[in-house]
């Protein structure tokens, strides 16, 4: 009974990767759990580690992306190794940016051959595309505040009204002070 059980599971499961919807129709998915197949054309590495999977040519109008958050590459493997892969990617269609994306999250979203991807290397590091490091712990930067520049103060010369303003009262340097 309990290989009969494994063997309907096996053939469901079977099933369940041919009902993978293309690239193109992913759109009209958003809100569901569903599977999503296509070539991955370019992985795109972007700012603070988030990696894109990108399956056109052209990223900007394609209907569907899939994005890994830097977290979750250590539970997911060396996304790298999927460029020029048809790859099937399971979870919940979400709309960003005009356009139908998956968190992609845990390995066993990702199926196929391409749940078979090594995983990161000991010394990658997220953060620095194309550096590989344990990296190095940094405190934030503080800067010192400038003085504001003020202007200089200038000696007042208080004239007399019947005096002319630009004539310079001279002093006697015998006068005591």
């Amino acid at each position: 009974m309990f290989l009969i059980r494994l063997l309907v599971a096996l053939l469901l499961s079977a099933l369940a990767s041919g009902d993978c919807v293309p690239v193109a129709q992913a759109g009209a998915h958003i809100g569901e759990d569903q599977c999503v197949t296509g070539q991955v054309f370019r992985i795109k590495h972007g700012s603070h580690g988030v990696t894109w999977l990108d399956f056109c040519d052209d990223f900007r109008v394609c209907p569907f992306s899939v994005v890994v958050f830097p977290g979750h590459l250590k539970d997911i493997g060396d996304v790298r190794q999927l460029q020029n892969r048809v790859i099937e990617v399971h979870g919940t269609l979400k709309e960003y940016d005009g356009r139908a994306e998956i968190v992609l999250s845990r390995l066993r979203q990702l199926g196929g051959e391409a749940a078979q991807i090594p995983e990161l290397p000991k010394n990658y590091d997220v953060e620095t595309r194309g550096h590989y490091s344990a990296g190095k712990v940094s405190f934030p930067h503080t800067y010192a505040s400038s003085k504001k520049r003020q202007t200089p103060n200038l000696p007042i010369v208080v004239t007399d009204a019947n005096q002319d303003p630009l004539s310079i009262p001279t002093v006697d340097p015998n006068s005591p002070r």
